[in-house]
């Protein structure tokens, strides 16, 4: 991807983040990138590739951060494993490195109301769930979970709704990192010592 679609594409996401979805339209982007319209369009020739270009590129920040996280998990000499343990990725969902440079806490719950009203985006947010789905089936397999596609989602939806309550200026902000220390502990509690 060229320098200056990444640019937009940030722009865009913050643009999201900052004003809400309604604000985005290919004029505010232009707007706010400081460029005509028709030289936004030579980058993305419509909303809808617009659309699929912010969802494509959350998607891909998230599978490389996560591709690091299973390097490093192979690598590790200490451990002897092809795969992430459950509690890493937790932590890595939990303290969402990626989201940081996307503004995650402010975009995800836009981009759950846009699901609403946008096909386009329900369905790639859909696709990037299903991948964070089976990773997780996968590492709950792992420790014998017994229901292995239920306790994903239940876990799934316990850390996306995090977002909500403790993402950046909420009222629950301060307690988060006390929420990760419980969410670790139950995952101990439940499934064992994960990590070796």
């Amino acid at each position: 991807m060229n320098e200056r679609r990444t640019e937009i594409l940030i722009a865009a996401i913050g643009l999201i983040a900052d004003e809400g979805y309604a604000s985005l339209s290919m004029r505010a982007l232009a707007r706010v990138v400081g460029m005509k319209l028709g030289s936004l369009q030579y980058h993305f020739r419509s909303s809808d590739e617009l659309l699929k270009a912010i969802v494509g590129f959350v998607s891909a920040s998230y599978d490389e951060s996560f591709a690091e996280l299973r390097k490093n998990t192979k690598q590790n000499p200490r451990q002897n494993k092809a795969h992430p343990s459950l509690e890493e990725i937790v932590a890595f969902v939990m303290d969402d490195k990626v989201g940081a440079n996307i503004v995650s806490d402010k975009l995800w719950p836009q981009l759950w109301a846009m699901q609403q009203v946008e096909p386009l985006v329900s369905d790639l947010v859909e696709d990037i769930y299903s991948t964070y789905l089976k990773v997780l089936q996968q590492a709950l397999r792992n420790v014998g979970a017994s229901a292995p596609r239920a306790e994903a989602l239940l876990l799934m939806s316990m850390l996306e709704g995090s977002t909500i309550f403790l993402g950046e200026g909420r009222r629950w902000q301060k307690d988060g990192k006390a929420v990760r220390r419980s969410v670790l502990e139950y995952i101990e509690h439940r499934y064992g010592e994960t990590t070796s």
